[in-house]
């Protein structure tokens, strides 16, 4: 593997956020005096910590790099899903959130489990069988997350996609082990302010290099006018799949789906005032929205790009054909959405 000053500068930067990410289990792991510290961060969190942490719980690869994906290939269709994933916080609070948290102070629950073998009174086939299904729900989750990290150190770095599998999961196995959600959380604060800051700057600098969005609206007009339409009406491609039908029912299993992920409930519990629920899906929701759409733009800007000339990208070990989403998308040798502008 041949590393160039930019990809050490790259390797140099990836370790030290690693690192960071380590430090912060380490740190985490002497704040620990018993289980509840372990799994709700001793019930501690406080309004700031909190909301990160509901967006970094929503808001990940999948959505950085599938997202700015889904914008390449589909254009303003796929922005639905961006509004659907926030309403599934804000349904969780509203719906049984806060009433979890208040339950949960006053009897001691310190997981999903706990509740259902309250409420049912049934410790043990009840207690089991929620378990496993939290698992499998945590497994599907996770793979697109890990995914998403391999996608990255294979494109910077050359190596095998087991290899970038392993290294993530070493990291994030380590500080969750060492840390709990006291890791998590703060870990997700880093986490969330690096992805916000990020996105506020350089996708802006993405759609104006593209020459702005009117002009990108344009040019994804002359591709396909539906492109740049809310829906398609109707599945007349392989790309078009994105229908009213499919918005409707694919928001409703997202938003009520998300808002029961393991997750997502176990944050509210970890709430120390209930009060911060007033305000912080709120703020949650504006902030996941902005950054979700800045993504989607980004995809948008670089398939003008695309469109206009040919884009000289750096030399990638992965295959010409990346595989966006649903469609595959073919790019020049060592593009991504993501990662090609120059």
């Amino acid at each position: 593997m041949n590393l160039t000053a930019d990809t050490w500068i790259a390797l140099f930067l990836i370790v030290m956020y690693f690192a960071l990410l380590l430090g912060i289990g380490v740190w985490a792991a002497k704040r620990i005096k018993n289980s509840e510290d372990y799994i709700l961060a001793g019930r501690s969190l406080g309004f700031w910590i909190f909301v990160l942490l509901l967006i970094t719980s929503i808001c990940s690869g999948v959505t950085l790099i599938g997202g700015s994906g889904m914008g390449f290939t589909y254009g303003w269709p796929s922005i639905w899903d961006q509004i659907f994933v926030p309403l599934s916080a804000v349904f969780c609070i509203i719906f049984f959130g806060s009433k979890l948290n208040l339950i949960g102070k006053k009897q001691g629950i310190v997981t999903l489990e706990d509740y259902f073998s309250l409420r049912y009174e049934n410790n043990r086939e009840l207690r089991t069988l929620s378990a496993v299904i939290g698992i499998l729900v945590s497994l599907v989750y996770l793979v697109g997350q890990y995914t998403a990290i391999s996608i990255v150190l294979v494109w910077l770095f050359g190596m095998e996609h087991w290899q970038a599998l392993l290294i993530a999961a070493a990291i994030i196995t380590t500080y969750t082990v060492l840390g709990g959600l006291y890791a998590v959380s703060w870990t997700g604060m880093v986490q969330g302010l690096i992805l916000i800051f990020g996105m506020l700057i350089f996708a802006p600098m993405i759609v104006m290099y593209a020459g702005g969005l009117e002009h990108i609206n344009t040019v994804l007009a002359a591709i396909d006018p539906n492109v740049v339409m809310p829906a398609f009406p109707e599945r007349y491609a392989a790309y078009a799949y994105i229908t009213p039908e499919i918005i409707f029912s694919f928001g409703v299993l997202l938003v009520v789906g998300l808002a029961c992920a393991p997750h997502v409930v176990s944050n509210v519990l970890a709430v120390k005032d209930i009060r911060f629920f007033r305000w912080a899906p709120l703020i949650a929701f504006a902030v996941y929205l902005t950054i979700s759409m800045l993504v989607r733009f980004s995809g948008m800007g670089v398939r003008t790009r695309l469109k206009r000339e040919r884009l000289f990208c750096r030399t990638s070990p992965m295959p010409p054909t990346t595989r966006l989403s649903t469609a595959s998308v073919r790019l020049p040798e060592g593009c991504l959405p993501w990662g090609c502008l120059q």
